[in-house]
């Protein structure tokens, strides 16, 4: 099937904590468990869910973000990943109509259904209400024409009583009830100051959490109906064209030396964000892709020429993280020696001098500290000067969310000047060490993964 017409449903929900993570992924596993190749999908730039979405399909969760990409880049990423499936499912983030702040519908949940011609299934808190259910479904389904809304889900019910109240008041709308879901407390997923658990931390638990999704749903659901929505999507416009690492636009020449540098790229449980488009591209680029744990690995991979580490939980590991002095020292080496060296976030602070007093890589001459204020949101970013990176004056788009605070020394150039809330500088350069807060996705500026593995050939 051409991954234009696969099959697709969008879960979305009128707020966050309706429950749109549960029936994703317990959808997900349910489809798949029906013998079917699910291409799991989320929208926004959260790097958790997706790992719950692999569990529940064994295959890449991928995300759609129309801020970071661009909107002209959701269709291509979608058919990318939804090549060779029977069905994509993607979940939404926050409200169905919540995007950017101040950029309208841009990077919302209904954007991307647009985006994507997909039909919007509405998962519904009805915890503490009955007939206003079914005012809630209307005025979601009337506010933008453009988004088809195909059936909603009633999460959280309390009886079937509370079940039947429900359905009559529905009626009136004209959108189907495709499943019910009861109060389940075995179905939640911990969490903590930045979400939920990743399942790298508990993947034991993990599974059988996404076992118990697959339960609820398969239970509570109508499969085939959703099935048959699912078969409504139009074809995702420019279909014929998925993107690829392979051959994307906008590169800069290729040196002459093609050799294959070896990136590190830091995981487990420590570093947990990343997407996974960022080692297609460089392996599209040229390079040997080679993940090491900085927990348990005393040292870097053999002939590593290049260090690619990012988000994640350092503060939660940080003692950890600080025991493997060998490690440290093999870090603060690589950057010494000029190797180029891309740090997002998690990685940032584990480049700095301490983390909440203890001792880290001390390539920065920077100190971070947790705090109790949380940086959220979404950046426009442009490269202040020239690093392993980026060229000065790329433009990026890129997202904060993080709960510390790096207390900078002196002399390191900043990595890029960050337009709102408030114009300031943010994050190092320093000889090949490009490090920051933002998050970016790299699959909006390919070039930025070409630079960084010819760097890695020549320095």
């Amino acid at each position: 099937m051409s991954p234009a017409r696969v099959p697709r449903l969008v879960i979305a929900a009128p707020s966050s904590g309706s429950g749109k993570t549960t029936v994703a992924t317990g959808l997900m596993a349910a489809l798949t468990a029906r013998g079917l190749a699910v291409s799991p999908h989320k929208v926004g730039p959260d790097y958790i869910d997706p790992g719950y979405h692999a569990l529940a399909t064994g295959r890449v969760g991928r995300n759609l973000d129309a801020y970071l990409c661009g909107p002209e880049v959701v269709g291509p990423l979608f058919l990318h990943g939804a090549r060779g499936c029977d069905i994509a499912v993607v979940e939404g983030v926050m409200g169905l109509y919540d995007g950017a702040a101040g950029e309208g519908e841009l990077a919302s949940t209904a954007h991307v259904a647009k985006l994507l011609r997909a039909p919007v299934v509405l998962v519904v808190d009805a915890s503490s209400q009955s007939r206003s259910v079914a005012a809630l479904v209307h005025g979601f389904v009337s506010w933008d024409p453009d988004v088809r809304v195909g059936g909603v889900i009633l999460n959280k019910v309390a009886s079937d009583r509370h079940e039947a109240l429900l359905r009559e008041a529905l009626e009136s709308t004209g959108v189907p009830v495709l499943g019910v879901l009861r109060r389940a407390r075995h179905v939640d997923t911990p969490s903590r100051h930045l979400g939920l658990v990743p399942v790298a931390e508990r993947r034991a638990e993990a599974v059988e959490s996404v076992a118990a999704m697959a339960r609820l749903v398969a239970e509570g659901c109508d499969l085939a109906a959703l099935e048959s929505l699912a078969r409504t999507a139009g074809a995702v416009p420019g279909g014929s064209a998925p993107w690829t690492p392979a051959s994307p636009t906008h590169l800069p020449e290729p040196s002459a030396d093609r050799r294959t540098p070896v990136v590190a790229v830091a995981g487990g449980s420590a570093f947990t964000f990343s997407y996974a488009e960022h080692a297609e591209l460089l392996a599209a680029a040229g390079a040997e892709i080679v993940t090491f744990d900085p927990l348990r690995d005393e040292e870097l991979p053999e002939g590593t020429a290049g260090l690619v580490i990012g988000g994640g939980f350092p503060e939660v590991y940080a003692a950890e993280l600080s025991a493997n002095e060998r490690l440290r020292k093999s870090v603060a080496a690589l950057a010494q020696s000029g190797a180029p060296v891309a740090a997002e976030c998690a990685g940032l602070l584990y480049l700095c001098r301490e983390l909440d007093g203890l001792p880290m890589c001390g390539v920065l001459d920077a100190s971070a500290r947790m705090s109790e204020r949380l940086t959220l949101g979404y950046r426009d970013a442009v490269a202040v000067g020239d690093s392993s990176l980026a060229a000065a004056g790329t433009r990026m788009r890129g997202h904060e969310f993080h709960r510390t605070v790096v207390e900078p020394g002196a002399g390191d150039a900043p990595a890029w000047g960050v337009r709102a809330p408030k114009p300031r500088v943010e994050g190092f350069v320093q000889r090949g060490v490009h490090a920051s807060y933002l998050h970016t996705h790299w699959a909006s500026e390919p070039g930025v993964a070409h630079r960084f593995v010819e760097r890695c050939r020549t320095s």
